[in-house]
């Protein structure tokens, strides 16, 4: 890895914190004042662009879950160092389904009428890895996939697990279902990952400062990471039949 001492280095947030920009402030200026390093936030409008960021020269972190992790992994454009322990650090993709209906048979018979959030583990990755790779109703987040089974556009959804326990009487009307192979909580969440353009030494700095500031990570804990752990998320785009070396949003 090529040294950044003297660059900013940009710290990636996925889309869906452009309500927490306080909070990736706030992680951003701990990262700063413990690493000596200077680090700036940045919410990405779309995952490509932490993508192709990532594929440049230019000096990138990224606090994200397993999916852009997992294709992070694949591409090899970066390492992931440490990862928030906060009880809920792993998550699986569940099938939910309307009330009073059999989830295996609607697997079974209705695969591609499927729903699931594009462009997450617990989504679409799990969602082809229980079909075989043939589920096709794309949505923008788990509740654009429950609202489809609640209409009736789609047979069943999969969604995160720990969303739908906290969604889960928003829809009374649907039932959650544990696929076998699928639904196991193996996914890592919140792993803060540093780009090929960040310095071995650099990315010490920065681990032992995330390390160093659980507080604002809202963390238990913040541990290092073990790589070994992204394996049952890219194991999940395997069986759906998605290229991580490929795969566009």
């Amino acid at each position: 890895m090529s040294s950044a001492s003297a660059e900013t280095i940009t710290c990636w947030y996925p889309p869906a914190w452009k309500t927490k920009t306080e909070k990736a402030e706030e992680i951003v200026a701990a990262l700063s004042d413990k690493s000596g390093l200077n680090i700036v936030p940045r919410i990405a409008r779309n995952y490509p662009e932490i993508l192709r960021a990532f594929s440049t020269t230019e000096p990138n972190i990224v606090y994200v879950g397993s999916f852009v992790q997992a294709i992070i992994k694949a591409r090899g454009l970066g390492t992931a160092l440490v990862q928030n322990v906060n009880g809920r650090e792993f998550y699986s993709g569940v099938l939910v389904y309307p009330k009073g209906e059999d989830p295996e048979d609607i697997l079974r018979t209705y695969p591609s009428e499927i729903a699931f959030a594009r462009g997450a583990s617990s989504g679409e990755s799990s969602a082809l890895a229980a079909t075989g790779g043939k589920a096709l109703i794309a949505t923008p987040n788990h509740g654009a996939t429950c609202a489809a089974v609640k209409a009736g556009k789609a047979k069943a959804g999969v969604v995160k697990n720990w969303w739908w326990d906290s969604r889960k009487d928003d829809f009374p009307m649907l039932a959650m279902y544990r696929m076998p192979g699928i639904s196991i909580e193996k996914n890592p969440d919140n792993v803060l990952t540093v780009s090929n353009a960040i310095s071995a030494s650099e990315a010490e700095k920065i681990k032992d400062a995330a390390i160093a500031s659980k507080e604002v990570f809202g963390a238990k804990e913040m541990v290092p990471f073990d790589q070994s752990l992204l394996q049952f998320s890219l194991e999940l785009m395997v069986k759906g039949r998605l290229d991580p070396l490929t795969y566009s949003w």
